[in-house]
């Protein structure tokens, strides 16, 4: 028997807009008994279905799945991964076949998002698509429970093109879930380390690196760096695996230099870099606290990249965020060359374009000198926004020419 969820009068009008969450201030009570993770349905104080998704404990109580009354069983999965799959498709990130997944022949890009939670209508799940490999984070304990059934319908839908599916799910999920997740391969298993976006190769490692093993959504950005960086010193901070280093010495760029606090990262990095180029001089790396490096760079970079963690996961450091954006901001704004262009970036969902936009702008006032907005950035089109909820919007950037 499926739990019932019963919304308080006036407060169905975001359920109604089809907004996927509904948070505990406006239930008014559960019929039947509900445990985490389960599929509960929601009905506003008439009694008029709304939705269906799944049950947690926590400030968003339910995050909705689909808002029609339908069963969710494997036809339902599969309709769902067969959307976002086709989604893809129309943007072009689909056309490989398995014979060249193993290496053989020239792909351009073979890594995409294939599942970005609500904006593909399934609020708590992330799918990572590596050369063959689908990797999995559950930030919810219904679709970590539902983990099973969804490696089915990707197989189902992607066939030979998928060959593993890796749950990453443990440090995701809800603290104080009454569950014991652990890493690992839960359908095949793969060898396969390499990928290629718009033609460059990296090396992935999802056990060990964050979110699923790279950042996916700055592949557009990186290729506007590297339009920019012909006979440019560059300077890539909180350079992590060296993604925008890579496109700045494609960039012709005559000097690069990446940091990182993270000696595993930086190591990745000169990996990354010796993939494409073998060895050059080109290119440095340093892992050390990129506040304390940010204190010494005046007047050595023409380009500069900010693209730190994320610096707010929830409202309550969002003062803090915003301060810490400020500093490195003026950090890079006041001591970059002149006629120099800096990329500068918020992956907090927490922290608005608005507020982003302010910190960056404070910290441009604070350094005296003349700054102009080339490009306003954002996360690429398959880490879709669902127009319903805006929160999705994660990514923010800003590429700044300063004078």
């Amino acid at each position: 028997m499926i739990s019932k969820v019963i919304l308080k009068s006036g407060k169905d009008q975001s359920a109604k807009r089809f907004h996927p969450w509904i948070f505990s201030g406006a239930i008014k009570k559960i019929k039947g008994e509900v445990e985490e993770g389960d599929i509960v349905h929601v009905y506003d104080n008439q009694d008029n279905f709304l939705g269906a998704g799944h049950y947690q404990i926590g400030t968003i109580t339910v995050r909705i799945i689909t808002f029609q009354d339908e069963e969710i069983d494997e036809n339902f999965w599969n309709k769902k991964i067969e959307a976002a799959y086709n989604y893809r498709k129309n943007l072009g990130f689909t056309n490989f076949f398995p014979s060249l997944m193993e290496g053989q022949g020239g792909l351009d890009t073979n890594v995409f998002r294939l599942i970005n939670a609500e904006g593909d209508g399934m609020p708590g799940l992330i799918i990572d698509f590596y050369n063959g490999t689908a990797v999995m984070q559950s930030h919810s304990v219904g679709f970590f429970k539902s983990r099973d059934a969804i490696a089915k319908s990707l197989k189902q839908v992607l066939g030979d093109k998928l060959k593993a599916v890796y749950d990453k799910s443990k440090a995701t999920l809800p603290a104080k879930a009454p569950i014991n997740p652990e890493d690992g391969y839960f359908m095949g298993e793969s060898h396969e380390r390499i990928v290629s976006e718009n033609g460059l190769k990296f090396k992935i490692n999802w056990e060990e690196g964050q979110k699923t093993g790279f950042f996916i959504d700055q592949r557009e950005n990186r290729k506007l760096l590297g339009k920019y960086s012909s006979g440019k010193t560059v300077l890539n901070m909180f350079g992590y695996t060296g993604g925008f280093s890579v496109y700045a010495l494609q960039g012709g760029a005559e000097l690069v230099h990446s940091v990182d606090s993270s000696k595993k990262a930086i190591e990745l990095t000169n990996e990354n870099i010796e993939l494409n180029f073998g060895k050059t001089d080109k290119h440095a790396s340093f892992a050390v606290d990129a506040f304390e490096y940010l204190q010494t760079i005046d007047n050595k970079y023409d380009v500069i990249i900010l693209d730190p963690p994320a610096f707010a996961k929830h409202q309550d450091a969002l003062h803090n965020a915003l301060q810490g954006y400020k500093k490195i901001n003026y950090s890079a704004i006041s001591q970059i060359k002149k006629g120099g262009i800096l990329f500068t970036f918020s992956c907090s969902q927490a922290v608005s374009t608005d507020a982003f936009r302010k910190a960056v702008f404070s910290a441009a006032a604070m350094s005296g000198r003349h700054v102009r907005i080339m490009h306003q950035l954002t996360q690429p089109a398959d880490h879709p926004v669902n127009i319903y909820h805006p929160e999705g919007e994660y990514l923010k950037g800003l590429v700044l020419f300063v004078e």
